[in-house]
C-alpha cells in the first residue's frame, strides 16, 4: 500500500541551508523509491485558509517510508530544515484504488 510522507511547513526561511536540503533531498529519496507529488505549489483554497507549504512524497510502502525517514542520508540533511521551518511531518498510508467512502465504517 503506497504512503505518503506529508510536511506542513510554515514561516520557511528561504536561505542556503533551505538550499542545500533541497539540493540533497531526492538522493536521498532514490534508494527507498520515494517521489514528490505535491511540493509546494499554487494553491486555489476553496474553504477555510491554508497560508503554509505542503510536500507530499509517496513512497511505495510504509516499511519504506520509514527507512528514508530513519536513513542517515536524510539525518544528515534533516536539521537543515527544522532550523529553517516550524511544521508537521507525519507518515500516511493511503488507499486501495478500489477505495469508497463507506469503507471507513466497516474498520
Amino acid at each position: 500500500m503506497t504512503c505518503y510522507a506529508i510536511g506542513h511547513l510554515r514561516n520557511v526561511e528561504m536561505g542556503a541551508e533551505i538550499f542545500a536540503y533541497l539540493e540533497a533531498i531526492d538522493c536521498t529519496l532514490a534508494p527507498f523509491e520515494g517521489r514528490f507529488i505535491i511540493h509546494g505549489g499554487q494553491k486555489h483554497v476553496l474553504e477555510g485558509e491554508f497560508a503554509a507549504d505542503l510536500i507530499v512524497i509517496a513512497f511505495p510502502d510504509l516499511a519504506r517510508a520509514q527507512a528514508w525517514y530513519a536513513s542517515s542520508a536524510y539525518r544528515n540533511i534533516k536539521p537543515l530544515r527544522t532550523r529553517n521551518a516550524v511544521g508537521d511531518v507525519f507518515l500516511i498510508e493511503g488507499v486501495d484504488t478500489d477505495h469508497k467512502a463507506t469503507d471507513v465504517l466497516s474498520s
